[in-house]
C-alpha cells in the first residue's frame, strides 16, 4: 500500500479475494479471541480492526474491511482507514464552524461594504478564517503523517490475516 502526497484524508483499496466472504469473515471473528495485538470488531459483512486503547494515541487511525461476495467462491474487500470517529467528528465540526463563521462575516461585511460603512472587522474574521482553514488542514495531514506507522501496523496484520 503506497500512501503518496496526493490529498487523501481517508486512504482506501479495493482488494478481489477468491474466497466466500463468510469464510474471511469469520476468519476475523475467530481472531478476535486468538489475538492481543489488535482490537477486532465484526458487525454483518463489517470488521473494524483497531489499536488497543494502551497504545492508541490521538491520531491512532482504524481499519473498516467491507467484504461483499461478488460470485460463486470470490469476494472483494473494501478497505479504508480513518481516524478515530470521535476525531473525525470533531475535526468535520472545526471545518463547519469555520466555514459557517466565514459566510457570516463574509455576508456581514459585503453588506456594510455595499451601504458604504467600516468592514474592516469583517474582512479581518474572513481572512482569520482563511487561515484558520489552511492551519485545520495542516493539522489534519500532521495526524495521518503521525498515524502512518499505526496504518502500516494495521494493513500487514489484515494482509497477514489474509494470506495476501
Amino acid at each position: 500500500m503506497i500512501l503518496d502526497n496526493d490529498i487523501v484524508l481517508r486512504p482506501r483499496f479495493n482488494i478481489d479475494l477468491p474466497h466466500v466472504n463468510e469464510a474471511i469473515l469469520s476468519d476475523f471473528e475467530a481472531l478476535k479471541n486468538t489475538q492481543t495485538d489488535f482490537v477486532i470488531s465484526r458487525v454483518d459483512n463489517h470488521v473494524f480492526i483497531r489499536i488497543p486503547k494502551h497504545k492508541q494515541h490521538f491520531w491512532s487511525p482504524q481499519l473498516h474491511l467491507e467484504i461483499n461476495e461478488l460470485e460463486h467462491n470470490t469476494c472483494r474487500l473494501h478497505g479504508l482507514f480513518g481516524p478515530n470517529p470521535t476525531v473525525w467528528t470533531f475535526f468535520m465540526f472545526l471545518h463547519f464552524i469555520v466555514v459557517m463563521l466565514f459566510l457570516g462575516f463574509g455576508v456581514w461585511g459585503y453588506s456594510n461594504w455595499a451601504l458604504h460603512t467600516s468592514y474592516g472587522l469583517q474582512l479581518g474574521v474572513c481572512i482569520a478564517m482563511i487561515v484558520l482553514w489552511f492551519a485545520l488542514y495542516f493539522i489534519g495531514r500532521a495526524g495521518r503523517a503521525k498515524g502512518k506507522t499505526d496504518m502500516k501496523l494495521l494493513h500487514d496484520f489484515m494482509k497477514s490475516n489474509l494470506k495476501l
